[in-house]
């Protein structure tokens, strides 16, 4: 299918056009978080069957979307959005507070967010890796905004005499690789802790990177 088919316009059953094209996009994604998230999975799943259970058309699919990739390119920045809107909720919960409890807050709303449906997991950590180049691209952008909110606490911090000074960018790419491995494999079973314990885990690594050994307050002065 080379594009999109058009969408009717106007009023109907009270709705706008776009009222209504709104809700059908939003079923797609509900039912791709649901198909992708869990069985079968991305590479497992037809127009057909993600049309079948949005309760959809396959028409009205090609109305919303050129392809299966494009649902799972749109699922997937869903899902940041919502991890990051809890992360930046949190954030401003958080404004004043010393560093180790503004951290422990930060990783206890992205953990929280991001493990409290697994499926949301998969779709991060597994669905998205290695579909396309387009779609890799979007990981690590994505990714990238991860990295830079890092840098940016860790620059707040040193400002703030809690932090060395230092050039974080690759320090922050190396730590969000870590908390995305960890809390995948912890999702997946294969760490056996709660979710409490990874949080403290992830907040005594940043803070180590943060104040490495010889370090003191002293030294941001």
């Amino acid at each position: 299918m080379a594009g999109r088919l058009k969408a009717p316009t106007g009023r109907y059953g009270g709705k706008s056009a776009e009222q209504r094209q709104a809700e059908r996009r939003g079923r797609f994604l509900d039912a791709a978080l649901q198909l992708f998230g869990d069985t079968p999975g991305y590479r497992g799943t037809t127009v057909a069957a993600l049309s079948e259970a949005a309760g959809l058309s396959t028409r009205q699919f090609y109305e919303e979307f050129r392809s299966l990739e494009d649902v799972l390119a749109a699922l997937h920045l869903q899902v940041n959005d919502w991890a990051e809107k809890a992360v930046l909720i949190a954030l401003d919960a958080a404004e004043g507070l010393p560093l180790v409890e503004r951290a422990t807050a930060i990783f206890h709303a992205y953990a929280a967010n991001v493990t409290g449906d697994p499926r949301r997991i998969r779709i991060t950590f597994v669905e998205i890796v290695g579909v396309s180049p387009r779609l890799e691209e979007q990981r690590l952008a994505r990714r990238a905004r991860w990295i830079n909110l890092i840098r940016g606490e860790a620059r707040a911090a040193a400002e703030r005499g809690e932090a060395a000074r230092r050039d974080y960018r690759i320090a922050a790419t190396a730590f969000i690789g870590s908390v995305n491995g960890l809390l995948h494999d912890w999702s997946a079973g294969w760490v056996d802790a709660t979710l409490d314990e990874i949080v403290d885990e992830l907040v005594r690594q940043l803070v180590g990177i943060m104040q490495p050994p010889g370090w003191s307050r002293q030294d941001t002065d």
